[in-house]
């Protein structure tokens, strides 16, 4: 296997992108970052099936997202994410705990989605990425990207209290 110094650059540059996108399809960082290092492990393994020239990021999101649908298949239970609510209620105490306990709120809510609406949510308002762009990385045409999308927001509001 021949090393491709740029490749690997390029992927240790993605990092910290992929872990947040990990970390949120699997709602903890100890999950998040098994399944960062599963991706890692499975793209340098088949680097040579990359396209020089096509998008790393996109190839890495679509290695990963098959990963977490392969190992959500194979695991049946769903895993508690979170502390208990009161302990996480006094968490920090550098005078962010409002911030904390909104994320830790916001990340709950996150969990309750449908797989696909939570993945949708994550690749347009987290990733930052394009209708067309999350679509073809979660292998979706657009408009069923878009409806995932407008549903997954609107859960995630009803959830947290808020209005449309």
């Amino acid at each position: 296997m021949t090393l491709n110094p740029s490749f690997e650059q390029d992927l240790l540059a993605l990092l910290p992108r992929l872990r947040r996108f990990a970390v949120g399809l699997c709602g903890n960082p100890a999950d998040g970052d098994d399944l960062c290092q599963m991706s890692l492990e499975r793209a340098l393994a088949n680097r040579d099936k990359w396209r020089e020239g096509t998008r790393l990021d996109s190839w890495m999101y679509r290695i990963m997202r098959n990963l977490w649908i392969d190992e959500g298949r194979a695991t049946t239970r769903r895993r508690e994410t979170f502390v208990t609510e009161e302990a996480g209620l006094s968490v920090g105490s550098d005078g962010a705990q409002e911030a904390v306990v909104e994320l830790t709120l916001v990340d709950r809510a996150m969990q309750q989605l449908p797989a696909d609406q939570r993945e949708a949510v994550l690749l347009v308002m987290v990733e930052g990425y394009g209708y067309r762009e999350a679509a073809e990385i979660v292998g979706c045409p657009v408009g069923t990207l878009n409806s995932r999308l407008v549903r997954g927001r609107d859960a995630l509001l009803t959830l947290l209290g808020e209005k449309a």
